[in-house]
């Protein structure tokens, strides 16, 4: 999940070039949200390899987003950052991706609107390290593969403060997390930051172990539904089916799931055995849990606090130009206005 600097400082080109693609549907008007058919085109929603969202294809193939009312077009993505880039140039309606990303997104000038916790990682993004590293204190100097700027170069800042320590300290080897992951697992790299399913392939390293992980540092990594401006505003009605939808998605995994296993798993590519290992490391949030995180609070668990503190980490190393102002990120409306069913 998470962005490179690079394709970050892209971002303001990849938005102002997609001002000049026609985007289908924008005249139509807003669903009434009564459950009938979508109001315009199908919305392109993207996703990749993370657990939090591989109840998307639950949903499509269960027939959920049809039973909600809402026409979408399931984007599979075999690289994260791809989706984020499609997101920023128009090419997506919405997409799943962290809070990490969507401020840096937002900072280089995309408009993207905040509408849904799908998770927060408790546990699935990790500092991995090789064997005679057994504390925090031990990475001082060593060699550590992460993708820079992303959420797992902010949960190693964190196990790093906690220590005493900070990122000057070890030594960031900036590669994307399957290629880092690889690396570390071939014997390259002191220490890995990944997050599952790229987790289980580090960790094939003899001796390997999960130094800190995000279960450490609650609320730290949130996941999300994101969507442009443009359809908050022109087609909030079929913003809110895709709401609906994924509320009942998680009612239907709940219900049947030796099956929804068995999509989530396939998605994944991996076993229905090794995919259960990711359920304690991913928290699905539920209404409530949702309610809690746009509300305004003074910890991580609360999306106003992470902000600040993820703000702070992507301006002081280099990620972002200035503050950024998220004072529109996020959209608590649609989460409101969920009603489940009878």
């Amino acid at each position: 999940m998470r962005l490179s600097k690079l394709l970050r400082l892209g971002l303001v080109a990849a938005v102002i070039s997609a001002l000049l693609v026609a985007c289908g549907g924008n005249d139509d008007k807003a669903s009434d949200g009564s459950g009938s058919s979508s109001s315009g085109p199908a919305i392109k929603l993207g996703f990749s390899a993370w657990p939090g969202w591989f109840p998307w294809q639950v949903a499509e193939e269960a027939g959920i987003f049809k039973k909600a009312g809402v026409d979408v077009e399931l984007v599979w993505f075999e690289g994260y950052l791809d989706s984020i880039n499609a997101l920023a140039a128009g090419s997506l309606d919405a997409n799943s991706q962290t809070l990490n990303d969507t401020l840096a997104s937002v900072a280089a000038g995309s408009d993207q609107r905040i509408v849904l916790v799908n998770d927060n990682s408790t546990g699935n993004d990790q500092i991995i390290v090789r064997p005679g590293i057994n504390s925090i204190a031990d990475l001082k100097g060593k060699k550590i593969g992460i993708e820079a700027g992303v959420v797992d170069h902010f949960l190693l800042a964190l196990g790093l403060k906690k220590a005493g320590l900070s990122l000057s300290d070890v030594e960031i080897v900036n590669l994307e997390t399957g290629a880092a992951a690889a690396a570390f697992a071939a014997g390259q790299l002191d220490a890995v930051g990944a997050f599952a399913p790229f987790t289980t392939q580090a960790l094939k390293r003899e001796g390997s172990k999960a130094l800190f992980t995000s279960k450490d540092f609650p609320g730290s990594i949130p996941d999300h539904l994101v969507v442009s401006g443009d359809l908050v505003e022109k087609r909030p009605g079929d913003v809110q089916k895709l709401i609906n939808a994924w509320f009942m998605t998680l009612d239907y995994i709940k219900a049947n799931p030796d099956k929804a296993l068995g999509i989530m798993a396939k998605r994944a590519g991996v076993s229905v055995a090794e995919y259960k290992e990711y359920d304690a490391g991913t928290t699905l949030f539920t209404l409530d849990q949702n309610a809690k995180a746009f509300a305004s609070g003074t910890d991580m668990t609360h999306l106003n606090f992470a902000s600040e503190e993820i703000s702070k980490f992507l301006l002081e190393n280099g990620f972002v130009e200035e503050k950024i102002d998220f004072a529109k990120v996020f959209e608590p409306r649609f989460v409101k206005d969920y009603q489940p069913a009878s």
